[in-house]
């Protein structure tokens, strides 16, 4: 059996991931942002705002600076010259994925027919007539969001601020619609979504595919071994959030196939697979700042193992508590993860905030900060804003701050 250095896997995954391709020479067009939408399969949407929406990081990462509404155009716009390229679905968490890759949920969508989760399906229940109602409001009106909906039907909003996150029973069954594949969604306004029939939103060619469960599931392993590089079969698992029984029929098939080859990963625990035409490049490449839901980083467990890096978001501990920060992004340096930095977009000062920076134990703090103060003044010209101002926290902020 191949074994692999730690080293080596962590090279096979950065380039998987799009780190090895060259960046656009000059202007980033559609082109670039696809390709490294390819490369990830999906992009995780997230309502968090404070840097930039999560979505638009990890394209970011790859090409560098680019054009926002290359992307909002692709996944929230369609023309005859520019076909819509991406759709939402749940797959890792809600993300965008490619039109093409709607079929392979198909089978999710099925047991999502009467709700995600517990609460959506006491909505549904006591609701009975509401999902048929909102059908024929978007049928009729075209895309629509759940307040449309609501104003339309002339319903008086019914639980808000209930044990739903504050949506209303509209919203509940809108996205139990949109869930089971009923609704799509069309376009998003300030970050609103506005449903409309699936057959209106995705092409006749993607609509009428029907593909057996088992089938679909070998595929979205596919898909994830190809943007994983190598893996173990809980991380082939996570990306599309199978079973491990679906995910261990698939890995199996996949093996018979020759499309994945079992190996061994030295400090790995768990056999490991590894795609059989990824790329193994001799150094490692990659030096970015990555948001939380970047698809290098957003399975902790395997950013652990391959990096030695123990990351948690804490978004949702409490201030007093937090040890890095609210927002805190892994910093990527010549494919290592070398530091963290807390991040904030702060429009009125027109400055990218950094409330904290912290390095690696071991890793030379003023290299450290050198690469790290490039990657910050990208970004902060990319979101269109003229300073960067670094705050106290931290022992990488006077590094950086001299950089500055």
């Amino acid at each position: 059996m191949l074994e692999l250095t730690a080293d080596a896997a962590r090279r096979v995954v950065l380039a998987a991931q799009g780190f090895a391709d060259r960046r656009p020479a000059g202007r980033a067009t559609r082109r670039h942002v696809l390709r490294a939408v390819q490369r990830t399969s999906l992009l995780q949407l997230d309502s968090v705002s404070v840097a930039v929406r999560a979505h638009y990081m990890p394209v970011f990462s790859r090409i560098g600076g680019y054009d926002r509404e290359l992307l909002d155009t692709a996944a929230w716009q369609n023309t005859s010259r520019s076909p819509r390229a991406l759709v939402e679905y749940w797959a890792h968490e809600a993300a965008l994925i490619p039109v093409d890759d709607w079929p392979l949920m198909r089978w999710r969508m099925n047991r999502y027919s009467h709700g995600r989760w517990a609460g959506e399906r006491r909505v549904v229940e006591q609701n009975p007539m509401l999902g048929r109602d909102v059908l024929d409001v978007v049928r009729e009106v075209g895309a629509a969001t759940a307040g449309d909906i609501e104003r339309h039907l002339r319903i008086t909003p019914q639980g808000r601020g209930g044990p739903w996150w504050g949506r209303t029973e509209t919203k509940v069954i809108c996205e139990q619609l949109f869930a089971s594949g009923a609704l799509s969604v069309d376009r998003r306004v300030a970050f609103t979504r506005h449903y409309d029939l699936a057959e209106r939103v995705l092409p006749d060619d993607v609509i009428g595919v029907e593909i057996d469960e088992r089938d679909a599931i070998r595929e979205l392993v596919r898909r994830a071994a190809r943007s994983l590089g190598v893996a173990t079969a809980a991380d082939l698992r996570d990306y599309y959030r199978l079973s491990a029984e679906q995910t261990t029929a698939a890995v199996a098939d996949l093996v018979d196939e020759g499309v994945l080859v079992p190996v061994t990963v030295r400090g790995w625990s768990d056999p490991a697979y590894l795609d059989a035409a990824a790329r193994i490049p001799r150094r490692a490449h990659g030096t970015a700042l990555l948001c939380p839901f970047d698809p290098l980083v957003f399975c902790r467990p395997r950013t652990e193992r391959l990096f030695g890096f123990r990351y948690r978001i804490e978004i949702y501990t409490p201030a007093h508590k937090r040890v890095h920060g609210y927002y805190v992004f892994p910093f990527l340096q010549n494919g290592d993860l070398v530091g963290r930095v807390d991040l904030k977009a702060d429009r009125g000062a027109d400055a990218l905030r950094v409330p904290g920076a912290f390095v690696e134990p071991g890793r030379d703090a003023g290299e450290v900060a050198e690469s790290l103060a490039v990657e910050l003044w990208e970004m902060a010209t990319w979101l269109g804003l003229s300073d960067v101002v670094v705050g106290d926290r931290g022992d990488l902020v006077a590094e950086l701050a001299v950089r500055l």
